[in-house]
């Protein structure tokens, strides 16, 4: 064992790849992110604050306050899709953030390093439960839209009567009758800023609050209409009962979706709307802490402070501008050249490993910042609230369907996860800023859902083990190159339904491009499981194509393994069920697991106040998705900006941030 690790060392010394990690995410809103900033000298510092100042037409004068703030997007992950309510093709942590800024959620989460309700950055009242858990009534806020107009009980009807029409539209939508609108009962405006929504079955209020109101947006009645000709309103499906306009709603769900670039009558038909997004009159309504100046596909996004915006924490400054990477080392050498003030330090540019966390008790205790940046920046390493994986497909039709009959055997996904070597990849890879991932909870940050058996790996690395269980049942073991199956058939020592003999364990897998990161673990997780006769081709694109395939094929698709880069982010569903990612037929259940038993204990979950022990102990042991370390995120903040420590959820909420 000790000379197989050994070997892992060597190949992850030798590895010749350029590639780098990206978002996530995640949400994907789920998926998610990294990547990486740093900055520059002092004198640099002084060149690029007086180009700023001067950028933004203020005189150039000593103690001159600063009014912009350039922050670097993930690289390869640029937002590409503006309208709050999108399939998972869109569903990115990159659009969750660009979206939030300009549109608030009704229930905003994150507080300090814990990823629960904060309840001073949400537009309502904590939900009042009645009716033995099937009735909640909510109280908005004050808050008004830019155009003047407030918030109301209407604007959340409009969102849900648009969700009405059209349940799978919206990625966080689930099967099996829980689920957003599917279990609306009724939604009753009883005023402005009253509501009450009683629902056809009990439910866990905590699951309900965590994971269901929370992904909703309240949308301006401007919204309502059917062409940018029409009246603001006229569309008839804001004011609408709710349930009695699924007509209206989806002509304005259509024309919304399709000005923000997607045609949801023909998925598959390009529409170029990146270009009209800061000058469409729809999108100028906003209730965030901005608005929308300028956006292009590849050009800076820049944002200026909603003058109008009613809630706490107004920017105090003029101009935040979000600069587009390509790549890793692009978005490094322009915090090294000075034109990037926050960002995020890329794991190939630390110099002091961090000492990670021995137990979910401790923190990850980190290294000295990179010395180029020490003297300006301020390195905050932050916890992700999710997990990371490799996504299977179990019922790809590559290699004529034999690649998804294979996947579907769980002792065939145990002998990859026992070829994954996380501390290792940790150490080696990412320096220390890292945490392993054992199962759909996440152990870090301590929280009290991750149970004690799923804080110990129930798949350590084990070469032999893996080969064991592949000649087991059934196949030729040729390290180096391919195995091939000799018993076929479903028998206990035998390869396992649908799988011929002669097959091989011979797949394609697809990452996210732009992060050397993220193409060395790859390489080192493609080595590791060619020690025991699993070939694996590679290839990398970019995120947009990675996150297009991630979307469920019940008929079959010839995709066998993907990964997004940093996996999965418990947003906007931030209680850490498995309704929306691993239940059967689950919008975000891009791989297709499917088991009733897993089905159960998540409806238990959701439903009553049982924890998430059952459920959770037995998935990792499932392995739904193959586990991979999660990487920090080590945010760089120049030491003249003030801004709160970043939360697990990694909310992008630079109207807290402000120049010293």
């Amino acid at each position: 064992m000790q000379g197989g690790n050994e070997s892992r060392i060597e190949h992850l010394r030798a590895s010749p790849r350029h590639g780098r990690l990206s978002e996530s995410g995640g949400r994907p809103h789920g998926l998610q992110r990294l990547a990486g900033p740093i900055l520059r000298s002092a004198a640099a510092l002084v060149v690029v604050s007086l180009a700023l100042v001067a950028n933004s037409g203020v005189a150039v004068a000593s103690g001159v306050t600063k009014t912009v703030i350039t922050d670097a997007e993930f690289a390869g992950s640029p937002p590409n899709y503006i309208f709050p309510f999108s399939t998972l093709a869109y569903f990115s942590i990159a659009n969750g953030d660009f979206e939030y800024m300009l549109y608030r959620p009704l229930y905003w989460f994150g507080t300090g390093s814990a990823p629960k309700l904060n309840g001073s950055l949400s537009l309502a009242q904590s939900p009042v439960a009645s009716n033995g858990d099937r009735t909640f009534k909510i109280t908005l806020k004050p808050y008004k839209w830019s155009n003047g107009t407030s918030v109301t009980s209407t604007d959340v009807l409009f969102w849900m009567n648009i969700w009405r029409q059209k349940p799978t539209g919206y990625a966080g939508w689930f099967p099996g009758g829980l689920s957003l609108p599917t279990s609306l009962k009724s939604f009753t405006v009883t005023s402005k800023t009253k509501f009450t929504m009683t629902f056809t079955r009990r439910l866990n209020p905590h699951w309900l609050l965590y994971n269901e109101l929370s992904e909703i947006t309240p949308l301006p009645l401007a919204w309502t209409r059917t062409s940018l000709s029409a009246a603001p309103g006229s569309g008839g499906c804001a004011t609408a009962a709710y349930g009695t306009a699924d007509v209206a709603c989806k002509a304005v769900y259509v024309f919304l979706s399709e000005q923000s670039g997607f045609d949801p009558t023909r998925p598959s038909t390009a529409i170029d709307a990146l270009p009209t997004y800061d000058t469409n009159p729809l999108w100028r309504v906003v209730d965030g802490p901005w608005y929308l100046s300028s956006f292009g596909a590849t050009a800076p996004v820049t944002f200026k402070a909603n003058p109008d915006y009613s809630g706490p924490n107004k920017p105090t400054y003029r101009e935040l501008i979000l600069k587009p990477f390509t790549t890793e080392a692009s978005e490094y050498a322009a915090l090294v050249g000075g034109t990037v003030e926050v960002g995020v330090l890329p794991a190939t540019e630390v110099t002091s490993p961090a000492t990670p966390p021995s137990s979910p008790s401790q923190n990850l205790h980190p290294g000295a910042n990179n010395p180029r940046l020490a003297s300006s920046f301020n390195l905050d390493p932050v916890y992700r609230w999710g997990y990371a994986y490799v996504t299977p497909n179990f019922n790809s039709t590559g290699d004529h369907g034999v690649a998804g009959h294979i996947i579907r055997q769980l002792y065939f996904r145990q002998a990859l996860q026992a070829l994954i070597d996380q501390p290792l990849y940790i150490k080696r890879l990412y320096k220390g800023y890292a945490v392993p991932t054992y199962g759909p909870v996440p152990i870090w940050p301590k929280n009290p859902y991750a149970s004690k058996a799923e804080s110990r790996n129930p798949y350590p690395y084990d070469p032999a083990k893996a080969t064991r269980l592949l000649r087991d049942h059934g196949w030729r073991v040729v390290p180096g190159g391919t195995d091939t199956c000799q018993k076929p058939g479903s028998g206990q020592h035998e390869c396992g339904a649908g799988i011929k003999r002669g097959a091989k364990l011979s797949f394609t897998l697809q990452y996210t491009s732009g992060t050397k990161a993220l193409g060395d673990l790859m390489d080192a997780e493609r080595s590791s499981w060619a020690s025991a006769g699993i070939h694996v081709v590679l290839s990398s694109a970019s995120s947009d194509t990675v996150l297009g395939k991630l979307v469920p094929c019940p008929k079959g698709c010839s995709w066998e393994l993907e990964d997004y880069g940093l996996g999965w982010i418990y947003y906007p569903d931030f209680y850490p069920t498995g309704e929306e990612t691993f239940a059967s037929g689950a919008s975000s259940n891009a791989g297709l697991f499917d088991t009733e038993r897993n089905d159960r204990l998540i409806f238990q979950t959701d439903t009553t106040r049982t924890s998430l022990t059952a459920y959770e102990n037995w998935l990792a042991q499932r392995l739904p998705v193959v586990w991979e370390p999660q990487v920090e995120t080590l945010y760089e903040f120049h030491k003249g900006i003030t801004h709160r420590p970043m939360d697990p959820l990694q909310n992008n909420t630079p109207a807290t941030w402000h120049w010293s």
